[in-house]
């Protein structure tokens, strides 16, 4: 089995940073890619930033110039560094990651169960 456990979320002020960690575990033979998603009360979710094997990121246009997506292939970590945080960034940030769990080419997304992230104003 493979899990994700997100840590880092917290309450900010508007202008503060954060970081967000998460780490995958379990039967892991390799992570394509990895990423973050926040949904906010009464919104669907969406996607913040993705980070290949590669080291090739994409971010949402929201969080340009303001968030940095990171990884270390050697943990199976991935990380959002969050800063001058804006009241609308305050959603659950889930961390998602597209993982072989086996030599077999098969792929699976995975997800975690979400890190609190509120900014006040």
């Amino acid at each position: 089995q493979v899990q994700l456990v997100e840590s880092g979320g917290g309450l900010v002020q508007a202008g503060g940073s954060l970081r967000l960690s998460c780490a995958a575990s379990g039967s892991i033979f390799s992570i394509k890619v990895m990423a973050w998603y926040r949904q906010a009360p009464g919104k669907q979710r969406e996607l913040v930033a993705t980070i290949t094997i590669g080291g090739s990121t994409n971010y949402a246009d929201s969080v340009k110039g303001r968030f940095t997506i990171s990884r270390d292939n050697a943990e199976n970590t991935v990380h959002l560094q969050m800063n001058s945080l804006r009241p609308e960034d305050t959603a659950v940030y889930y961390c998602n990651a597209n993982i072989r769990p086996t030599p077999d080419w098969i792929w699976y997304d995975y997800w975690g169960r979400g890190t609190q992230v509120t900014v006040s104003s």
